[in-house]
């Protein structure tokens, strides 16, 4: 896919965020000063407008440590098309939240195997597109199935950082342990939602010989900073 820039603003002393497309698909690249950076893949569960504030604001802390950061939006969110077969099983899945029913798997599957498969190699387009990559890449973010895929089929990313709070299918399960990369979990205990158990038993899975879970009492946007600090250490020591 070509990518192509569609804007470029000096938002804070030493960052330049820059709106682009890479073929039809929006997204946005913040970097520092200098020309070549670590970069920082920055997921999130769609919308780039409306995450807006919160990726600028991880964008800001990761070029501050002198990497770029940059993000793509997610299939069938925001202003791409709508993709019926996903907005259906979001459907039956919040009406059995809703009822306190126990999720069925399939459900699960319907909602998120095929966006991963969509994601992640529009994910790794971005890598081949991307200008000013300088050694290692890491994956920070949401939705953590597309985390543990791109991890796992992506011989470029060096680390990642995966924020828990998704629905997470069988066959991802199966897929992490066959993760090799170094991994950082955030949970929130109490995410409203979401299924903690499939996030202990997807970091249970993880083959990684070098993972660990910060978990921490509070709903889905409660994450502490003191969480968040720990999580830029670890993709410190991964991306130098």
């Amino acid at each position: 896919m070509n990518l192509r820039f569609t804007s470029d603003t000096l938002v804070d002393e030493g960052v330049r965020e820059r709106g682009f497309l890479l073929g039809d698909i929006p997204g946005t690249l913040w970097s520092p000063g200098s020309e070549r950076a670590p970069l920082v893949l920055l997921g999130h569960p769609g919308d780039l407008r409306r995450m807006h504030p919160r990726l600028a604001a991880r964008a800001r802390y990761a070029v501050a440590r002198g990497f770029a950061a940059a993000t793509i939006e997610n299939p069938g969110s925001g202003d791409r098309p709508r993709i019926p077969a996903l907005d259906d099983a979001r459907a039956d899945l919040r009406r059995a939240v809703q009822a306190g029913e126990r999720v069925p798997d399939d459900v699960v599957d319907r909602l998120v195997l095929p966006l991963v498969d969509q994601a992640v190699p529009e994910w790794q387009a971005l890598l081949d597109a991307l200008p000013g990559i300088d050694g290692r890449v890491a994956y920070t973010g949401g939705i953590i199935s597309i985390g543990v895929r791109l991890a796992r089929v992506e011989p470029r990313i060096a680390a990642a950082v995966l924020f828990a709070g998704s629905w997470v299918p069988r066959a991802v399960v199966e897929e992490a342990r066959k993760v090799t990369v170094p991994v950082h979990v955030l949970l929130q205990w109490d995410d409203e939602g979401n299924d903690r158990q499939q996030a202990l038993d997807l970091f249970d899975a993880l083959g990684s010989p070098e993972k660990s879970l910060h978990a921490n009492m509070g709903g889905h946007t409660g994450v502490p900073e003191h969480a968040g600090e720990d999580a830029d250490r670890f993709l410190e020591r991964h991306l130098r």
